[in-house]
């Protein structure tokens, strides 16, 4: 398999794993406070990105690779999680996964930034496009009466993608298991301590769902699922491979109507279809 075929399929493998997240996050923040959640999962990923890195005697990171590193933290194993669980408390995750479509459009504007690409002037017709839809999507689904929760989920795609383009220009040197779990370990300190402070007092009355979701975006969607997510993207492309995550909305809508029960309605399916025909467009346009 060349390089370019192995990227597309590790990215794939990343954002099957990446769907369940919002619907994970979903069920365990309904049970447990969001901050305990966005540390619980960082420090239970950093504990075993520890174990792996001492296990296979990984290389320390060189300075220069430190501030980079930061980034991801703060984009992918802070600020993604903890936004996108204060968002959750206000809508569901069918409403949320809808913004998760500008994360690919996101992900190569930052790719474009970082890796220095000029793209054809269509490229941000389109990226507009996109941006047009998922506000109108908002104000028509009830902006006020949730705008704190959109305003979040926003924050949190950018963040995000700022952690994704970063991770993937890292990969190349560093290596894409070895970019997370670096990340994980220099916020492990601080994950620990704020985990100990923001712990329950007690957890009676917290039901296994809420225990499996916190279990799966701490395996899952904090440490294997950016396994296969950075190789994907250092072996074919920031801007190329990042969007496979085109897919991302269709899955999570789809896990959040059959496991989660939550209504999904055409307008969701409509909007969502555009937005990924808007960013598919700007794709061909990126280079």
């Amino acid at each position: 398999m060349d390089r370019m075929a192995s990227g597309w399929l590790n990215g794939l493998i990343g954002v099957v794993i990446f769907s369940g997240s919002l619907p994970a996050t979903r069920v365990a923040v309904m049970q447990f406070d969001p901050v305990f959640l966005t540390v619980a999962r960082a420090a239970i990923a950093g504990m075993l990105a520890l174990g792996l890195l001492l296990c296979f005697g990984a290389r320390r990171p060189g300075r220069h690779d430190v501030p980079p590193l930061l980034v991801v933290a703060a984009g992918v194993v802070i600020g993604f999680p903890l936004l996108t669980a204060l968002a959750l408390q206000y809508v569901t995750s069918a409403h949320s996964i809808v913004f998760i479509g500008l994360l690919p459009l996101a992900t190569a504007v930052f790719g474009v930034v970082r890796g220095g690409e000029r793209p054809k002037p269509a490229f941000w017709f389109f990226a507009g496009a996109g941006s047009a839809l998922v506000c109108g999507f908002a104000l028509a689904q009830g902006f006020t009466a949730a705008p704190l929760g959109d305003v979040l989920m926003v924050a949190a795609v950018l963040l995000c993608a700022l952690g994704y383009a970063e991770g993937a220009k890292l990969s190349r040197t560093l290596g894409g298991w070895q970019v997370i779990s670096w990340a994980l370990v220099l916020s492990l300190p601080l994950m620990i301590l704020a985990s100990t402070w923001y712990m329950p007092a007690s957890f009676d009355g917290i039901d296994a769902p809420a225990v499996i979701g916190l279990v799966y975006v701490s395996l899952f969607s904090m440490l294997i699922g950016f396994f296969f997510w950075y190789r994907g993207l250092a072996q074919g492309g920031t801007a190329s491979v990042g969007q496979l995550q085109l897919l991302q909305p269709f899955l999570g809508l789809t896990l959040a109507a059959t496991l989660l029960h939550e209504t999904v309605t055409w307008t969701m399916f409509a909007v969502t279809a555009a937005v990924i025909a808007c960013v598919a467009a700007a794709r061909k346009f990126a280079r």
